[in-house]
């Protein structure tokens, strides 16, 4: 039996913290439709995923777009309320 990275749930931390940056992109978008606490649950676990993923340098392209796309997925809608200061 082989053990290895190719095997680890850890590989998946790259194709979920890109899903869930993309999710969290949509839902701040529509944050106004939405609320603001999907951008904020998705883009923290996409930082989340992607942290951990770099830390194992698995997938580490995916990691940093999710990682990218996350931290904005969570900023955008803080800018946008700041800016319309509400």
């Amino acid at each position: 039996m082989t053990t290895g990275s190719a095997d680890s749930p850890a590989t998946l931390y790259g194709p979920v913290s890109v899903l869930l940056g993309i999710l969290a992109l949509v839902a701040a978008v529509f944050a106004g439709f939405l609320g603001i606490a999907i951008p904020f649950l998705f883009g923290s676990l996409a930082v989340t995923f992607a942290l951990l993923g770099l830390a194992r340098r698995l997938n580490r392209g995916q990691c940093a777009v999710g990682l990218t796309t996350g931290a904005l997925g969570v900023l955008y809608p803080i800018f946008l309320a700041g800016a319309l200061g509400l």
